[in-house]
């Protein structure tokens, strides 16, 4: 599965970007039918405690899956965003099992 990142009003960050391969690796493994992942990291108001946004949009056959978070870290952001595209995905899954 193809990985782009797209980090905005943020430095890139290796790690950060090592830690959401390796779930999104995860996700690949057990969903077989994922084509690539847009990974959006963004940084809005700098006053503000949460604002720590991932956004990840998958392609996959049929309509692609997409989902957001803000929360106080990045790791956090991730977390549930993977967590919601991992119930969007299972859902998915159940319309290609073949009876």
């Amino acid at each position: 599965m193809t990985v782009n990142f797209q980090y905005v009003n943020t430095d890139v960050s290796e790690s950060l970007s090592t830690y959401i391969n390796e779930r999104l690796e995860k996700l690949a493994n057990k969903f077989e039918f994922l084509i690539s992942a847009q990974v959006y990291i963004k940084h809005e108001d700098p006053n503000h405690e949460a604002g720590k946004i991932c956004n990840i949009e998958l392609s996959l056959p049929g309509p692609r899956i997409f989902a957001t978070s803000n929360e106080h870290t990045y790791e956090l952001a991730v977390n549930k965003t993977i967590s919601d595209l991992k119930r969007q995905l299972e859902k998915r899954k159940e319309v290609y099992k073949v009876y």
